[in-house]
């Protein structure tokens, strides 16, 4: 679908509170698509009414998923993140279930709910934010990358199931995007009070410190977001920052295997 095709329905944004989400629901209705930011607390979005609806939805609860009837883009944005442990170190409730459930089942809830809408409606754009993260083999963000490979996994197929229908799905992986969420967790990960991996989390301290400066702010990684959507021949997976770029150059560059290899280093 071309963009003023896309125009004539709603865009709706999940966990656009904050962060990119919240970025992106401004970038849609600055771009002229009617938009829904929606969170779990309209509360927090009520100075975005002036631009666009504020509606509640929580993606982890069953029934609580309602989308417009015009719908024509969904950005699946909602997401959350654990404590940075070692995967021996993981609780099954407090880290796997907890990142799964938002992650990737309230995902898959929202996505599903979509798709009657859009092909009744002749079409629409899927946009599911995963993370670049993904594309490398970080320590102890395992069980993160793991809800966010879940998905990767899911566009794939879903874009060869809904395709027939004229919706296109797409892929956003970000990287460091300047977002409470980056920023609350610039800290050591968890793992670094485990004696037995203290000093591989302070390393990847330091390499995540000194990579601030190519902190990417949200409404330039939603700019490309927009374009993303807008895209209508371009691939399945984007990044909207350098260093999400990067990473997706390499990835595509390079076997899968030896990808990963030259990014973990030698065996000790």
């Amino acid at each position: 679908m071309t963009p003023d095709e896309l125009r004539q329905g709603t865009a709706v944004v999940t966990g656009a509170s904050r962060g990119l989400g919240r970025a992106t629901a401004i970038a849609l209705a600055t771009a002229g698509y009617p938009t829904i930011a929606s969170m779990r607390k309209p509360a927090d979005g009520a100075d975005l009414l002036e631009q666009m609806r504020v509606e509640a939805l929580d993606v982890t609860h069953a029934t609580g998923i309602s989308l417009p009837e015009d719908l024509r883009v969904l950005v699946n944005n909602a997401g959350v993140e654990a404590d940075n442990e070692a995967i021996e170190n993981g609780d099954i409730d407090d880290h796997w279930r907890y990142l799964f459930e938002t992650n990737v089942f309230g995902l898959a809830r929202a996505t599903a709910a979509a798709i009657p809408i859009m092909r009744a409606n002749g079409g629409g754009v899927i946009c599911n934010i995963t993370s670049s993260s993904i594309l490398a083999p970080v320590p102890f963000l395992g069980m993160y990358r793991a809800s966010k490979a879940a998905v990767s996994c899911m566009c794939e197929s879903l874009q060869a199931e809904v395709r027939q229908f004229g919706i296109r799905v797409i892929e956003v992986m970000p990287g460091p995007i300047v977002t409470d969420m980056l920023l609350g967790g610039d800290h050591a990960a968890a793992a670094i009070n485990r004696p037995q991996y203290a000093e591989l989390a302070r390393r990847m301290f330091e390499n995540r410190s000194a990579i601030r400066d190519s902190y990417t702010p949200a409404a330039e990684a939603a700019q490309r977001v927009l374009e993303a959507i807008e895209d209508s021949s371009g691939p399945m997976r984007y990044g909207c920052d350098p260093v999400s770029d990067g990473l997706l150059a390499g990835w595509r560059a390079r076997p899968h295997d030896s990808w990963f290899e030259s990014l973990l280093g030698p065996m000790s």
